[in-house]
Order: C-alpha cells, then structure tokens, then sequence
C-alpha cells in the first residue's frame, strides 16, 4: 500500500520553483526565460508573497487600504481577485504614495509607499524574478540579496584595507533612484526575460507614478524607493557596473558594492585615480553621476583620515599585540551619524511628555530589541568605549523621564534608583 503523499506548503512550493528557476538560469548564463507571467499569479506564489508581506507590515498606499482591512474582509477573497487581474491582463497598479522620512543632516529623504495589493503583486514578481537574476549577480555586490548582508560587506573591506588597501575610492551616486533611465534598465531586464508580459507588469511599475498633495506625478527618470521590486531592480541596473569592474578594473583595486553605495580599495593613489575614473566612465553609460562633493579619495596610511560606510567608520591605526609587538590594523567603529540616530530614537521614545504615562516596563519592550540590533550590528573591538557613551546617554535619558513621571526636580538625584529599576527590569546594553 503507497503511503499518502505528503502535502507541501505555498512556502515549500515556492521554494521549489525558485530553485527550478535558479538552476536553469546557471546552466545557461544566456537563456532568456518566456514562461514567467503565469507564475507570479500562481495562487500558493501570492500566498507566501502576501505572507512576507503582511510580516514586514508597513503603512497603506493611495488607496488607503490597510493589512487588517484586508484581513478582516478577507485575504483569499482578495488574493483570488487578485489572479484573476493578473490573468486577464486588467491589473493596474496604482501610483505611489510619496512620504518623506527625515535623513542624518536634516534634509528629507523621499520615500514610496505603493498600496498594499501592488506590494503583494511585486514580491510575487521578486519570488519569481530573483533567483534568476542571482544566477548572474557577482560576490561583490551585497546589497538586499538573499544570503549576503551589510556586516558582510564590512568584513570584506577591513579585510581589503589590510591587505595593503591604502587609498579607497568612497563613492555617491547622485540621486541614484531618482536617476535610473527606465528604457536602459528595461533592457538590461530583457538580457534574461523575454516574456512580454513580465516586461509589460516591470514598466507598469516604472509608470506608476507618485501622488503627492493629492496630484499624481509621472516622470520619464527614476524608480521609487520603498517599492518590492525596487531593490532588486535596483541590483540589476548596476549589475552592469560590476561586470564591466570585473573586466577591466580588477587590476586597480576591489569593489564592494551595497545597492548603489560602494566603495573601491586601492593599493595606491595612483590606482584609486585609475579606479576613480573608470568607475566615473561606466556610470556614464548608464547616465547616472557621481556626486562631486561627497565623492573623493581617502589615502588611509598616516592613520589621519578615513572614510565611513553603511554607518560604520573605518580608519587604520596602531595596535599593539600582547607581546608588545606593534602593528597596523583598520579599526571599524560606528559613525557619528550612527550614533546621532541612535540617540534620536531613544529621546523620540523618552522625551515626549505623552511618554510619562508609560510604564518602564512598556518603555523597556520597546527598545530592547532596538538595543540588541544595535549591539549586533555596531559592537566591534573598537567600538565599545562609543557604545559605553550611548549607555550612559540612555540611562540619563531614562532618569529624565523618570524625574518628571515622578515630579522630581533634578533627574540626576534619581540616576541610582532609575539604574535599579532597570536593573530588575532587564533593560539590555550596547556594551
């Protein structure tokens, strides 16, 4: 008697297809695949994508439809109407929500929010999209890609410097999402796919639009940031950098990329010049610039400047082994920028006087898992008398909010009884 096949999940399922699609596009580097479209409105495909996205929660779009209205009225209803646009070639995604989130140096950052239903439909897309661009991307591009992260990337060039890496190129892309050309990226889209409806769903995106002040603004440039598809996409335009460094910049130093912020060390001056003016002429052909004031060279050997990337700084200095040997190491510690944020958050929680009715307990369980990302991410050998400084300036900040709640007037009267509390509490340290 055969035993009863075991029923597999949308989540089982949709991995198998993208490692189908995976393998297939790594055994042919040059195969355009003409069968996708069908796929993205799989029903157990938009299952797991509603599934990611729901965990990643987020705010509505232009339509105003929220995750739990969206449950509430329910979610297969809403993912088989779904299919059926996509099917019928009726869906139309609707323009992007504009939100600006405020940047370190004060100036707003634009950010896109699309409705909900479109953010379903574009994971849908990326689950069905990504490993087969992944079969192309090159090791040193580490941004938004399964399996590589940030720390990564840090790892890489502390390494990178201390092989002799003595000059860095810090590169800035000037308004990268704002500057991508649609027509050059979808054709860089259409080296792996040639299904025409895949492409016509990718330009549907791009034509979009973004409402802002309730008018809707298309425009000829750019891909909104905050979008599914965005990072990947994002990938995808500057794939052609990597491949283009890979051939012909190798010789003057290496590339770590992370979306569109990358940096290249150098052996030499003379080579970070070399790699500062290929990277300059590759950028050109995809009619995006290098930004001139926040772009430069940064020489590392005297130990005097240094360079910061993704919110850690990097310098080379003197170190001393246990024998008293002394050597040259590059150091990594957060940024000053890092920090400003961090303590932001931290005031933004404690400060406000509507945070006093608060209980500490409620306070904790909203910063320690903040804490504990910080810690993972900015804790290096380095970094600790940084991160001692920021615990200080938390356990004031609480002694603050304490000394108000309780109608004190000096908080600092309050700093030994508010570390007890915190104590008991388990507040968790950057230490």
């Amino acid at each position: 008697m055969n035993a009863e096949k075991r029923l597999t999940t949308p989540k089982e399922n949709v991995q198998e297809l993208r490692t189908k699609l995976a393998h297939a596009a790594k055994r042919n580097p040059k195969r355009r695949f003409h069968a996708l479209h069908d796929k993205v409105y799989r029903m157990d495909v938009l299952q797991e994508a509603w599934r990611s996205v729901r965990a990643n929660g987020g705010a509505p779009g232009v339509d105003g439809e929220t995750l739990k209205q969206i449950e509430e009225a329910g979610v297969d209803e809403f993912l088989y109407k779904l299919q059926q646009e996509l099917q019928s070639g009726s869906y139309r995604p609707k323009p992007v929500r504009r939100h600006y989130i405020p940047k370190a140096d004060g100036k707003p950052r634009p950010l896109g929010i699309p409705a909900v239903r479109d953010r379903v439909v574009q994971m849908a897309a990326k689950q069905v999209l990504e490993p087969i661009f992944e079969a192309d991307f090159l090791p040193g591009s580490y941004g938004f890609r399964p399996g590589k992260s940030a720390k990564q990337a840090l790892e890489v060039v502390r390494k990178a410097c201390n092989r002799k890496g003595n000059w860095v190129v810090d590169a800035d892309i000037q308004g990268y999402f704002d500057a991508i050309q649609p027509e050059k990226l979808m054709k860089l889209l259409q080296m792996r796919i040639s299904d025409r409806k895949m492409l016509k769903l990718l330009r549907k995106w791009l034509e979009a639009g973004v409402m802002e002040d309730g008018k809707v603004r298309r425009s000829d440039l750019g891909t909104p940031q905050g979008g599914v598809i965005s990072p990947l996409l994002a990938n995808v335009y500057l794939h052609y950098l990597d491949v283009l460094w890979s051939r012909h910049g190798q010789d003057y130093g290496e590339l770590i990329r992370y979306a569109d912020d990358f940096v290249v060390v150098c052996k030499t001056r003379k080579a970070a010049v070399q790699a500062h003016r290929l990277v300059k002429t590759i950028l050109e052909r995809l009619e995006l610039k290098l930004h001139p004031e926040k772009t430069r060279l940064v020489g590392l050997w005297t130990g005097e400047d240094g360079f910061d990337f993704l919110g850690m700084h990097h310098r080379k200095t003197k170190a001393e082994t246990a024998k008293g040997r002394v050597y040259v190491t590059t150091q990594q510690w957060l940024t000053g920028k890092a920090e400003k944020r961090i303590r932001s958050v931290v005031k933004e929680r404690l400060a406000p006087p509507s945070m006093r009715a608060a209980s500490v307990e409620e306070h904790i369980r909203f910063l320690n898992p903040k804490i504990r990302g910080w810690r993972t991410y900015y804790r290096t050998a380095y970094s600790q008398r940084r991160m001692a400084k920021l615990d200080v300036y938390i356990l004031e900040r609480f002694a603050k909010w304490y000394a108000k709640k309780k109608q004190r007037r000096n908080w600092k009267s309050v700093t030994q009884e508010i570390r007890w509390i915190l104590n008991v509490h388990a507040l968790e340290t950057l230490r």
